[in-house]
């Protein structure tokens, strides 16, 4: 099991990258408040047991996917222990295929790395080539778990700041689906 830190609500003192440092300025400038921890890097979902119990909240389950010619991406948020089928995902969305986007996207679209996406970064993408696809699943949570674009650093957010608050912020629409 890794390492976490006791719960902070600032922060950083020093920010890992210019995407962690916009992450938390973005939180600050929409008045979004946060409890976070630091940890030793956390990839899977079976890292974020630890991150999970020290926040008291489901970490979710971030994927950038795109169809198969690479022109239209999707940014998926489900919960962490739900099993994704890139079968059911397209089928409700009515693409024919969908696979996971090259590791390369994730930094040039959101500024994340394999392991950190986060929906938090989405305002970055201005020319809007993202579609953000959430699991109705997350709504019924309180509470919002996630990256905050490191593998060293995980929050939780009111759902409902997520919702109504960085979404709208990030003027994109999201697709709900089940």
């Amino acid at each position: 099991m890794i390492q976490v830190s006791k719960v902070k609500t600032t922060p950083p003192g020093e920010f890992a990258t210019e995407y962690q440092k916009d992450v938390y300025g973005v939180l600050e400038k929409l008045g979004i408040e946060f409890t976070r921890v630091d940890n030793e890097p956390a990839v899977t979902m079976e890292d974020c047991v630890a991150i999970d119990a020290a926040l008291s909240v489901k970490t979710v389950k971030t994927l950038l996917l795109c169809n198969r010619q690479k022109t239209k991406f999707y940014l998926f948020i489900t919960e962490g222990d739900k099993p994704f089928v890139t079968k059911d995902f397209g089928h409700k969305l009515e693409i024919s295929r969908v696979s996971f986007a090259p590791a390369e996207c994730l930094g040039d679209m959101l500024g994340c790395e394999v392991g950190s996406t986060t929906v938090l970064t989405l305002h970055r993408n201005v020319e809007h080539k993202i579609q953000l696809v959430i699991d109705k699943a997350i709504l019924k949570e309180e509470y919002y778990g996630c990256t905050d674009s490191t593998t060293t650093s995980y929050m939780r957010i009111k759902t409902e700041d997520l919702i109504g608050r960085y979404i709208p912020f990030s003027q994109h629409k999201a697709i709900y689906i089940d």
